[in-house]
């Protein structure tokens, strides 16, 4: 990938296999306006092509993470037209899905304020993990708005009433919060972040990258509740897919034999 065709991202590799995204607009403390979402949108459906990438981390320059929506790109926004206002929005709602939905592993890399969109980011990533100095904030009642497409995600992360509670109080919440209510999975010291996400994506690169598509593609589809005889059905033939796959008997002749499977990078 073209590092420098990106304007507010920074690009690169972190480790083998693994990309790591990093918003670059520290002035603004990582605000994202319409060039940024389109940035995000280019970057990660070009490292979701690139098969030399197992892993993707997504991080903000600077003291924060992300402050959400840039207040200028609102501003126009507020003046715009209402068909502009639903292109733009749709923009922005398909950048959140496609993080969401990538097939690769999505780690969040958080530090310092995540406001507003920026708390979306979070809720998006399949994992998220944070500095001790990490406060939340869904902040768009504030300004006459709503948290509307990031709210499916935040819904997604810390249930319905959680979501509720934040979204209309707009109050801001530390990391050990954070963590208790599900919005981040690790907190750990500010100098101790990169060690931690690391070791995730340690964690990560162990694991057979179709089981990790076939994950995601299978727990999108299920839902907190009734296991029903559809969902039974679903499991059912999901497994017996991936169990006769080339990566399924890579993985237990890897473990039988003691040795590394083929996907798990060398030192």
């Amino acid at each position: 990938m073209n590092a420098s065709a990106f304007q507010t991202l920074t690009v690169g590799l972190r480790a083998p296999g693994v990309a790591q995204v990093t918003m670059a607009r520290p002035a603004v403390f990582n605000a994202f306006d319409e060039l940024m979402i389109t940035e995000l949108d280019r970057a990660f459906a070009q490292l979701v092509a690139d098969d030399s990438v197992r892993v993707i981390v997504l991080a903000g320059e600077g003291k924060h993470f992300s402050a959400g929506a840039d207040l200028q790109w609102m501003k126009r926004a507020s003046e715009a037209s209402r068909e502009w206002n639903l292109e733009d929005s749709r923009r922005f709602a398909g950048v959140f899905h496609r993080i969401e939905s990538a097939p690769k592993p999505v780690v969040a890399r958080i530090q310092g304020a995540a406001l507003g969109g920026g708390v979306g980011l979070a809720c998006a990533c399949d994992i998220a993990l944070a500095a001790d100095n990490a406060s939340f904030s869904v902040s768009e009642a504030k300004f006459g708005i709503l948290p509307s497409v990031i709210g499916p995600y935040v819904t997604n992360a810390v249930g319905k009433r959680q979501a509720k509670r934040l979204a209309l109080t707009t109050t801001r919440i530390a990391a050990p919060e954070a963590l208790a209510m599900g919005l981040v999975q690790q907190v750990v010291p500010l100098d101790e972040l990169d060690a931690a996400v690391d070791k995730t994506v340690a964690e990560l690169l162990a694991g057979g990258p179709n089981a990790q598509r076939e994950i995601k593609q299978l727990f999108a589809q299920l839902e907190v509740g009734p296991i029903t005889s559809e969902v039974i059905e679903l499991t059912a033939q999901t497994i017996s897919r991936v169990r006769g796959s080339d990566e399924a008997r890579e993985g237990f002749a890897a473990f039988l034999a003691k040795r590394p499977a083929v996907w798990i990078p060398r030192a």
